[in-house]
């Protein structure tokens, strides 16, 4: 069973863990240049947590932290991100949390960011729906590469 519930200061201590993998780093290519540490992910984590302008949400399967999935606006349109534990890839667990986080965040257009092979990133937001609109490159700390990234967005 897949929920979505506020984030809480314990979930924390998961989502640091989760992003030490680092082929999942390298999966999401825009990660931290040194995931390893704290003092950065807490001060990421508290500005994402104090801005009113982000949503976001704890990602439980079966009651665990498995992952956490926001909306943020920067600009004029939010865009929408998510992370989920490696070891819990291919189990349908991003999907879902993908369907409940956009039945809760109605604002559309929404865009979403998924390097170019992320080929399941990229299934699951057209699956919901969202659309190849562009393309950008930026350099990816977890590549230490410049890469390309498809813009998708949903209506």
């Amino acid at each position: 069973m897949i929920e979505l519930r506020p984030v809480e200061a314990a979930d924390l201590d998961k989502f640091f863990t989760h992003q030490l993998d680092p082929s999942a780093n390298h999966m999401a290519g825009f990660a931290a240049k040194n995931p390893s540490d704290r003092g950065v992910f807490d001060h990421h984590w508290q500005d994402i947590l104090n801005n009113p302008k982000i949503t976001v949400r704890t990602i439980l399967a079966d009651g665990e932290v498995v992952g956490s999935i926001l909306a943020y606006k920067d600009e004029e349109t939010p865009e929408i991100s998510y992370w989920v534990d490696k070891a819990r890839w291919g189990q349908g667990i991003t999907t879902e949390a993908v369907g409940q986080f956009l039945a809760e965040v109605t604002e559309r257009p929404l865009r979403a960011r998924a390097v170019v092979d992320n080929v399941s990133s990229i299934r699951i937001l057209e699956r919901w729906g969202f659309q190849r609109v562009g393309e950008a490159q930026g350099f990816a700390n977890a590549r230490g590469a410049v890469v390309k990234e498809l813009i998708l967005e949903l209506r």
